[in-house]
């Protein structure tokens, strides 16, 4: 009976323990806004930043983090790089006439060859719909960062900003050793010869690295046209600078991929003069007055409640061993 006792009043402790995090959780939070934003409906979100003309408007987009699409939009999402509300945003800038200027706010080491050339594509296409286009380098902006801010009228970046990285980087795990010292043996039919390319478990062959060495070429010359063509440089001006290596801000001024030297409040008041009036400003996002979203909120709370996020991402990568995205990444 005592045991018994013990077990109902430990489990009781559980409980009450888990119950105290949630309402302390929640009470740290702000009710009205934490509702607010579950409600809200509108995607992509936006909020006007300065008043101004309705009818001449600049949207300011800000690209932070890693350009990657994690598949998490939804009422989970958490703050940082959201792929699909930057996709989005873009959209609705194209078709939205009373938009005239973009100023990017890049932060980002780059990311995804995928992302960066998607977030590009529509970029050109607001460019090409008569929106002017600015980009403001933050910290960093290099890589997938630099792609995506080659097709803007005007690049700004401070003194201290790291830019550049222009080049696409594959890179997998090699296990083969770890295994054999294991004692660790592979089983593997295949259909083909490069079905088990960049599988891990053993060293690529040489027809394997030629393949995966073409295929990282091809993505280099995109990325090099991308910046000759936004840039207005001739290519072989660009495979100058484009070894990889990351630039300051100055440096990217006296080698043409950066145009002036600010930060984001001059940006906009160069985009400002340059749009003329009175634009209103707005930014796409959530509001940083209004505090952290329920989404990040909610989100978080889990994630600490049910697991450590490193060890999830351990896990996710012994599951899915096989093969390496291509990259547009500075990788510190």
């Amino acid at each position: 009976m005592k045991r018994i006792i013990a077990v109902v009043v430990a489990l009781c402790l559980f409980f009450f323990g888990v119950a105290a995090s949630v309402y302390n959780t929640l009470w740290a939070s702000d009710w009205e806004s934490l509702f607010d934003d579950f409600a809200s409906t509108e995607f992509p979100p936006s909020f006007i930043v300065e008043a101004g003309d309705a009818n001449s408007r600049i949207a300011m987009l800000n690209v932070e983090g890693t350009i990657m699409d994690s598949g998490d939009s939804g009422m989970f999402a958490a703050q940082g790089y959201n792929h699909r509300l930057t996709i989005e945003a873009l959209k609705e800038i194209i078709s939205d006439d009373s938009i005239e200027g973009i100023l990017l706010n890049v932060d980002s080491p780059g990311g995804g060859v995928y992302e960066s050339a998607e977030v590009h594509k529509y970029l050109v296409e607001a460019k090409e719909a008569g929106k002017t286009i600015y980009s403001s380098m933050g910290g960093m902006a290099a890589s997938g960062g630099y792609y995506v801010s080659a097709p803007a009228d005007q690049i700004f970046a401070s003194e201290e900003t790291l830019t550049g990285s222009i080049g696409v980087i594959m890179q997998s795990i090699n296990y083969s050793q770890l295994a054999e010292d294991f004692g660790i043996e592979f089983e593997t039919y295949t259909s083909g010869d490069m079905k088990e390319m960049l599988g891990g478990h053993k060293d690529p062959t040489e027809e394997e690295t030629e393949y995966v060495q073409s295929m990282v070429d091809s993505m280099y010359d995109d990325f090099v046209s991308v910046v000759s063509e936004g840039r207005g440089m001739d290519e072989a001006e660009v495979r100058d600078l484009a070894d990889g290596r990351i630039y300051l801000g100055g440096d990217a001024v006296d080698n043409g991929l950066v145009d002036q030297i600010g930060y984001v409040e001059d940006a906009l008041a160069d985009l400002k003069e340059t749009i003329g009036g009175n634009p209103e400003v707005i930014e796409y996002g959530y509001d940083g007055n209004n505090r952290i979203s329920f989404n990040y909120k909610a989100k978080s709370f889990i994630s600490g409640l049910f697991g450590n996020t490193e060890i999830a991402q351990i896990e996710s990568l012994l599951r899915n061993r096989q093969g390496a995205a291509p990259m547009y990444l500075y990788e510190q």
